[in-house]
């Protein structure tokens, strides 16, 4: 699975490079020469449509970025996934009535950006269900770094509708998406309710998402743990 990961981090990388070198610079040029054109241009009719062109430029270079830096974010290996989740907690909370407790439990462990990234991305759709749609007070987000790594977040509110919890929203495809990504790392996704509220568990092997230590490291561990077995006792 890891083998998977490490090919898929490779895509991800040569996907921002590449959007970075052409399309963006495709979109930033015709911006330029819609910006050129509604200063020239006279005629009303024409200057409206280059100021639209110019607009349309913007918004299509903003979201290019924002595609952009969720890619290379997937390829940078220090993310502090607690943070993220507050982030994403504190981006939909914004004129919300929702207060937030976070646990973190356990040293924090190297994780395998990809695999990180999709535990990072179920966590914060499950965020936004909670703070858009079940009309609760709080969420609590559980982090748990042991053997495996544990991820439960749960609120307050109405729950969800057992046809909805079932078989997702016509339209609407979180759920889905939740599950296809907790599939993809070989994790276990968890999905209840109750009139108290609802609650989201994942449970990610280890052996998915953590990093090992460098072999190095490993062999110097080995041999020191053979050197102390091997010292006679002390009097």
């Amino acid at each position: 699975m890891k083998a998977r990961f490490d090919e898929r981090l490779e895509e991800r990388t040569r996907l921002a490079r590449d959007l970075h070198d052409t399309l963006l610079q495709t979109i930033q040029g015709m911006k330029m020469v819609a910006d050129q054109a509604n200063d020239t241009i006279h005629e009303p009719t024409a200057k409206k449509f280059a100021q639209r062109i110019s607009e349309w430029s913007e918004r299509a270079s903003r979201e290019g970025r924002a595609a952009l830096d969720s890619l290379r974010n997937s390829t940078t290996e220090g993310n502090d996934l607690a943070a993220a989740l507050r982030a994403s907690f504190e981006n939909c909370a914004i004129n919300r009535a929702i207060s937030v407790n976070i646990s973190v439990t356990g040293k924090c462990r190297e994780m395998h950006p990809i695999a990180r990234d999709e535990v990072y991305r179920i966590g914060d759709e499950a965020i936004r269900n909670a703070c858009l749609h079940s009309n609760g007070h709080r969420i609590d987000i559980e982090l748990a770094y042991d053997n495996n790594l544990l991820l439960r977040i749960r609120d307050d509110g109405r729950g969800i509708d057992s046809s909805i919890l079932k078989s997702g929203k016509a339209g609407h495809y979180g759920l889905t998406g939740m599950r296809e990504r907790s599939a993809h790392i070989g994790a276990k996704l968890e999905v209840s309710s109750s009139p108290e509220g609802a609650e989201v568990v994942l449970r990610i092997p280890g052996s998915a998402i953590y990093k090992k230590a460098p072999a190095s490291l490993v062999m110097r561990l080995l041999k020191l743990i053979g050197r102390m077995t091997k010292r006679p006792l002390s009097d």
